[in-house]
């Protein structure tokens, strides 16, 4: 029997009531903790599902390039002796370094592969004449003619093109899902607002205090309750759909024989061909070299020059596709597809799924003041459409921050992902220059830097933006002397993880 007078309430309808003040409120916080609840549950399922993606296409792409050094290091020994024996650590810190830029290390990929031919170039041109004294002014003298006399042939030019394309493609798609997971993970935690609070406790409780129990919302009501709840969510809409087409867009550059799996697990064999070009080019190679910088001198403790050749025979570059990348794509473009419309969707979802609704007659439903028809019409999406929202009054004016900034995350990654499509790399794209040589030598062009990289120069780093999983950022930030400014990345906004408290799950 409700018998006490309702002037105490501060929420629901005055009138004869169940509920004392301290109910009220304990109801009040018992809501807004169950649709807080609510709500990570449904972000954790789709965490889940974008986790589950990401660790999927992370493996395959790591198992390709792991096969391709496996293969190297089964075959060339065989096919080259110590002109890879001897030059194994070369190789390795290659696939190292391969390994890093696709664990999201800002090092330009273009610089890092002409400096390991630049690298590979002395150190062979040695191997093969070790009969004479090369000082380093000489084979510097090499390496600045190594673009016009292309020694390693087309394989630096063809691997450069393709391995750029094909490895930024499959970076930003796995970068692409960990910062959806991430921004869908800090939106969970932003709590609700006491506006919110007060019309959840209207639209779940006061039915009970005012002794009707078993009057269930009205569905319009509880759907102009949340999207005045999630007006902010909401406008996650424009950008997250942007993303996921981005990304389901970026797949085409998989196929292909300058698509991800073609290229990533055939990296050796544009090595192995470039070996084949200069032993082949040797001669001519020296008598060009000669002509250049001159005559070197003899070394009288070398051997003679090494005659034997040993040529490489390798499996064919074109990868037969093995069938797993295809199902991992089609069941990933399904998925994001699904997820399209999360955030519009969330509180029809909410509404339908956690709630227990009224499946009566419309003047049979909790209507927020009584049984009864629920008359105002549904708002739209987003925060600007909340203007008269008759349940919740929502400040359009006031956005909220953390919102705002994974907003701001999204269209970043999209933007990278665009790029990506293109071809470029966001952070380097100003670098690329599709005609410049063999990429036997400098890895920095003329036109930025003024003068060629040094001989001794490695790769510049700049930190980590959008890291894999198990890329630390200390990794990510090993930098080295190099003669080419980078040019700037993106400044990230400030990130905010807002901590609320977990409570139990009243909600269906």
């Amino acid at each position: 029997m409700c018998d006490l007078k309702g002037e105490h309430l501060r929420i629901c309808p005055q009138g004869y009531t169940c509920c004392t003040s301290e109910m009220e409120e304990n109801l009040a916080n018992r809501s807004r903790a169950e649709l807080e609840t609510a709500l990570r549950d449904s972000s954790r399922v789709l965490q889940a599902m974008l986790a589950t993606q990401l660790r999927s296409f992370d493996d395959h792409f790591q198992h390709l390039l792991n096969d391709s050094e496996r293969t190297l290091q089964g075959t060339f020994p065989g096919a080259f002796g110590e002109l890879y024996t001897q030059n194994t650590r070369a190789f390795r810190d290659l696939y190292a370094e391969l390994r890093l830029y696709y664990r999201g290390a800002n090092l330009h990929l273009e610089e890092t592969l002409a400096e390991f031919w630049a690298r590979l170039l002395e150190r062979l041109f040695k191997q093969l004449h070790p009969q004479l004294l090369l000082p380093d002014d000489y084979l510097d003298c090499l390496g600045k003619q190594a673009e016009a006399l292309r020694p390693f042939g087309e394989a630096p030019r063809e691997l450069r093109l393709r391995a750029t394309r094909a490895f930024v493609a499959a970076r930003s798609f796995v970068q692409g899902l960990g910062v959806a997971s991430d921004v869908v993970r800090k939106v969970a935690q932003v709590p609700l607002g006491p506006e919110c609070s007060r019309a959840v406790m209207k639209l779940v409780y006061c039915a009970h205090c005012l002794g009707v129990p078993g009057a269930r919302p009205c569905p319009d009501y509880c759907r102009n309750v949340l999207k005045g709840c999630l007006a902010n969510q909401a406008d996650l809409d424009a950008e997250w759909r942007n993303l996921l087409d981005s990304m389901v867009l970026i797949t085409d550059k998989f196929w292909g024989t300058s698509g991800v799996e073609s290229v990533i697990g055939s990296v050796h064999t544009w090595l192995a061909e470039a070996i084949n070009a200069l032993q082949d080019n040797r001669d001519t190679l020296t008598a060009k070299v000669i002509q250049g910088c001159g005559n070197p001198k003899v070394n009288p403790q070398g051997s003679g020059p090494e005659e034997k050749r040993r040529r490489g025979k390798l499996a064919p570059r074109e990868r037969p596709p093995s069938g797993v990348l295809e199902k991992l794509v089609s069941e990933a473009k399904a998925q994001l597809r699904d997820v399209q419309d999360f955030w519009i969707s969330l509180p029809g979802t909410l509404c339908s799924e956690k709630m227990a609704l009224s499946t009566a007659s419309d003047d049979r439903c909790w209507n927020g003041m009584a049984r009864g028809r629920y008359l105002p019409e549904v708002m739209g999406d987003g925060l600007a459409n909340q203007i008269n929202n008759p349940e919740v009054e929502v400040d359009i004016t006031k956005p909220d921050m953390t919102i705002r900034q994974q907003i701001m995350q999204l269209k970043i990654m999209t933007n990278r992902l665009r790029s990506a499509y293109n071809g470029n790399d966001v952070d380097f794209q100003d670098a690329s220059d599709d005609g410049s040589g063999s990429g036997s030598g400098d890895g920095c062009p003329d036109d930025r830097c003024g003068r060629g990289t040094s001989r001794k120069s490695s790769s510049s780093r700049t930190p980590l933006t959008h890291a894999l999983p198990g890329l630390s950022e200390q990794e990510g930030q090993k930098t080295s002397a190099a003669s080419c400014p980078q040019p700037p990345t993106f400044l990230l906004p400030l990130l905010l993880s807002l901590a609320l408290t977990v409570a139990r799950p009243r909600w269906r």
